[in-house]
């Protein structure tokens, strides 16, 4: 409660503010208001600490800090976050010291909202109206007005002031995190992925280091699966299921059945209901109870993280689409060269392995791109494609090929690029067969510049069809073919490391040794 003397000024106090108490410990920062005093006079500070001693608003009370110079002062509200109000002396070190660091406060620490209240003992050195027009303060008092009653109004007016900015403040960086947020969202492919997203942006929103489990209900089943969780709740993401027993249980049961959010500290579990009819519930449980602008941007924030599910389901079923794509094309290449068996798959798991590992040796920055990682395994399939329009005679006879055979078995590079280039330019942006398409028509180009069907040269050929073309050789010698028998490993190696500079990149014949270094198992012919 307030001072005694200052019970005529508690109209400034709504009726439920003045007697309610906080309903958490929190930080100090949660449970104290805080004020700093700035005069040069000891016996100021005394005055009104004496006189503020007991005041709480919200219950909150104060914390009350000190300071003896506009330096001194500075210094303070730099190195001390969260300062909701400044009692402010103009005369101090020098005539203008409070007027200057006013200014220093809004100029040079960019704070808009602690609120700065001028006091001051000589009025005719510091006018009112020029004040008030030339500098941002928010107050004007002379000290021998400032009875403990009107001192006790100046603090509730101006917290109260400073709560209501404070919180337009944080709806202002929650909002711009939402935006920002859910923007990045559309970019994650797996779902677990998405959903440890969603916690993190959650957590950001609040401005604490949540507690989170985020819960996606099975509409066939019923069944609650925990997809992603965080900090002490991280143990359930290796759950199957949500358990009975667990203490969030009661409140995650409750949201699914009413179909809405709950906030019962210290379990607050958000709702989202999505198009594809996918409930999913986040739960959070901060050390104190969410604030309604807490609450309120939460509830904005599910409203995007729908629609964002909803994408990634539609994104996961085109690429899905795509992949099923690419496989039916490199199968039916495979279907009339069959003999080589899995020789397709086998290239798109090396391929990933080799891109991946150039990526950790940090070479090709401006090349190795993430879509290139990423795409390069299922887009390799396709190196081939282009032999569909290969006669038969020639491209399953099983003895050496004539120069003119020879000939028209290169034509499948030009053939395949063709075929994909068409397809690719169908699609927006870069797709598996924007790759396929590279890889097709520059696998058997050489470092050198002597292969076909271009014959270009070092980097002039695509990185995906650099890679390809060493994946290619190295795992045609170490199977069986229909024109040889499987080579052993070291000897495949030895020709591999030898057509390093001329026919191969360098880069790509390191990374494929790294590679198959790590995993002895590509090393043996199936």
């Amino acid at each position: 409660m307030a001072d005694p003397q200052a019970v005529d000024d508690n109209w400034l106090l709504e009726e439920d503010e003045e007697d309610k108490q906080p309903t958490s410990a929190g930080s100090p920062e949660q449970r104290l208001w805080r004020v700093l005093i700035v005069d040069d006079d000891q016996d100021v500070h005394a005055v009104t600490r004496l006189a503020l001693r007991n005041v709480s608003f919200k219950g909150r009370e104060l914390e009350l800090f000190s300071a003896y110079s506009g330096r001194e002062a500075f210094e303070i509200l730099r190195d001390t976050p969260d300062i909701a109000l400044v009692l402010l002396d103009v005369v101090m070190e020098t005539d203008d010291a409070g007027l200057l660091l006013a200014r220093r406060i809004r100029e040079e620490l960019h704070n808009s909202i602690v609120r700065v209240v001028l006091r001051t003992g000589q009025p005719g050195q510091a006018p009112e109206q020029r004040v008030i027009i030339e500098y941002d303060i928010n107050d004007y008092k002379a000290k021998t007005e400032l009875t403990t009653q009107k001192l006790f109004t100046t603090v509730i007016s101006a917290l109260r002031a400073y709560e209501s900015l404070n919180m337009l403040e944080r709806s202002r960086i929650g909002l711009g995190k939402i935006l920002a947020g859910a923007t990045n969202l559309y970019q994650i492919h797996s779902l677990r992925e998405f959903a440890s997203g969603v916690l993190n942006q959650v957590s950001a929103i609040l401005d604490v280091g949540a507690d989170g489990v985020l819960c996606l209900m099975q509409v066939d089943t019923g069944d609650t699966t925990v997809v992603a969780a965080t900090g002490g709740y991280a143990p359930l993401a290796e759950s199957e299921r949500m358990p009975d027993n667990h203490p969030l249980w009661p409140t995650i049961r409750k949201a699914f059945q009413e179909r809405k959010s709950q906030f019962d500290h210290p379990a607050n579990v958000l709702y989202i209901h999505t198009q594809e009819n996918r409930d999913v519930l986040i739960s959070v449980t901060p050390p104190w109870p969410l604030a309604q602008i807490q609450r309120d941007l939460l509830e904005v924030f599910c409203e995007r993280i729908a629609a964002a599910f909803d994408n990634l389901y539609m994104f996961g079923q085109l690429r899905k689409a795509q992949e099923a794509t690419v496989v039916a094309l490199a199968d039916l290449a495979e279907f009339r060269d069959g003999c080589t068996g899995g020789h397709v798959r086998r290239v798109q798991q090396l391929s990933s392995a080799i891109a991946a590992r150039m990526k950790e040796r940090g070479v090709y920055d401006d090349e190795l791109t993430p879509q290139l990682v990423d795409m390069i395994g299922l887009a390799s399939i396709l190196h081939d494609v282009g032999k569909v329009a290969t006669p038969d005679h020639i491209l399953l006879k099983p003895g050496p090929h004539t120069d003119d055979e020879r000939a028209l078995m290169q034509t499948h590079a030009a053939v395949g690029r063709s075929v994909l280039e068409r397809a690719a330019n169908m699609v927006d942006g870069v797709s598996y067969l924007t790759y396929g398409a590279e890889i097709a028509g520059g696998h058997h180009e050489h470092w050198d510049g002597g292969g076909y069907p271009n014959q270009l040269k070092g980097r002039q050929i695509p990185l995906s069809a650099r890679i390809v073309a060493v994946v290619d050789v190295f795992d045609s010698l170490l199977h069986e073919r229909p024109y040889k028998e499987p080579w052993p490993y070291p000897e495949v190696m030895t020709y591999i490391r030898d057509r390093s500079g001329t026919q191969f990149d360098p880069e790509v014949v390191a990374a494929l040794n790294d590679v198959v270094e790590r995993n002895p198992g590509l090393g043996h012919s199936a």
